[in-house]
């Protein structure tokens, strides 16, 4: 209900706005009016069942006089659902259940895309599977999963993911307790191949939290037989030590810090890392599917305080590459303004820096992905089923 609540929310919001007519209610009965709606639209509940519950639950919120308030509402809604369905069609923001100026960001971004962006948002994400393929082949996996009723289906263009069929607590994974498959978006899983770790590499995970790039880069340097010098790095203390859990559950190992990026650098040596993955700070709005609340939460004044931010972070680590290395700056959004203008941005600050050449990080790419002006973009709804992701490989002289 909460999921479903939150992912139609901008349609619910309308609804409620409509039947109630400018009367004045508090919050939780609004919230209360819209998870009903929700379940008379979209759950399998008897309507019946659903008001007579509604108006139970208005009195324990201690709101007895909009118990026949709620009660009237929600059946007037029953018996005139297809007129509020039809002037729902004539409405952008109820039409769509994003709200006004994300769907005005996404049109403008992906004017041949957007309705696909919307309808994944709007959907269940499948959970995704990354196979430690350095302990166990992705088929062998599948088949030991298939032996527990669990079917798995892989994904084209990325050798460590599986869908499952069904979703499963993660404690009814064979092999989970002891680090051979993780919960991890196709997508996300891109971040290991592109950024091509090499033996004997110092390596900078410069916003590691929760640690699941973090955790795939060790695996993939496992898996190509090479030794790397991994650093994870986060500015909040808490949110670090959900790095170390989940390198303990994975049996692998990194250098954990707890510093601030833009702050001082009392942390680092002085010596230049050869590969960095910036997995900035972002809108996220490429996960909505996974994090529905983003609707209700972001707005469209947090966009550009939050370019600048990754602007300033994407420079201070051009400043820590060596030369000839890698950065790989990676974002959940599909926004432009996090994305190409940053990277643009960045460039055009840091003169020595430059994008690698396309077809040395196209190579490595599934074909669902989409070539921008300095990087790539995934978008929701594609074949793959993954979520938003953009990457853009850079060098500096």
């Amino acid at each position: 209900m909460t999921l479903g609540s939150l992912r139609w929310h901008p349609r619910l919001a309308w609804l409620a706005a409509g039947l109630l007519e400018g009367r004045r209610v508090g919050s939780a009965v609004t919230g209360l009016l819209a998870a009903a709606l929700f379940q008379l639209e979209y759950s399998r509940n008897p309507p019946e069942a659903t008001v007579s519950c509604a108006v139970d639950a208005v009195r324990l919120l201690g709101q007895p006089r909009a118990a026949g308030l709620i009660n009237a509402l929600l059946r007037r809604y029953l018996r005139e659902r297809q007129s509020w369905q039809a002037r729902m069609a004539h409405d952008a923001v109820a039409a769509s259940a994003h709200p006004a100026w994300l769907l005005a960001a996404l049109r403008e971004a992906w004017p041949a895309h957007w309705p696909s962006i919307v309808s994944a948002n709007n959907s269940a994400p499948p959970l995704t599977l990354r196979v430690d393929r350095s302990r166990c082949e992705l088929e062998d996996f599948r088949a030991r999963l298939g032996t527990l009723g669990m079917g798995a289906t892989p994904v084209p263009g990325f050798p460590n993911a599986l869908i499952l069929e069904r979703a499963v607590p993660v404690d009814e994974l064979p092999g989970f307790a002891e680090g051979w498959v993780s919960v991890q978006d196709a997508g996300a899983q891109l971040a290991a191949p592109l950024l091509a770790v090499q033996t004997g590499q110092r390596v900078l995970d410069a916003c590691a939290a929760p640690g699941g790039k973090t955790g795939a880069l060790l695996e993939a340097a496992d898996l190509a037989g090479v030794d790397i010098e991994l650093t994870a790095l986060d500015v909040d203390p808490q949110r670090l030590v959900r790095v170390g859990e989940t390198l303990a559950r994975l049996r692998r190992s990194a250098r954990l810090v707890a510093a601030d990026l833009q702050g001082d650098l009392q942390w680092w040596d002085g010596r230049r890392f050869d590969r960095i993955l910036l997995d900035a700070p972002c809108s996220a709005v490429g996960v909505i599917r996974r994090h529905p609340d983003i609707k209700l939460l972001r707005r469209a004044t947090d966009i550009a305080p939050l370019a600048l931010e990754q602007e300033r972070l994407l420079c201070r680590c051009l400043g820590l590459l060596s030369p000839g290395g890698r950065l790989l700056y990676s974002t959940c959004s599909v926004l432009p303004e996090e994305n190409d203008r940053v990277v643009e941005a960045a460039l055009k600050n840091t003169p020595d820096a430059r994008v690698l050449p396309s077809a040395s990080v196209l190579a490595s790419l599934p074909a669902v992905s989409r070539v921008c002006t300095h990087g790539v973009q995934l978008l929701p709804g594609n074949a793959a089923l993954t979520d938003g992701f953009y990457y853009a490989c850079l060098t500096v002289a």
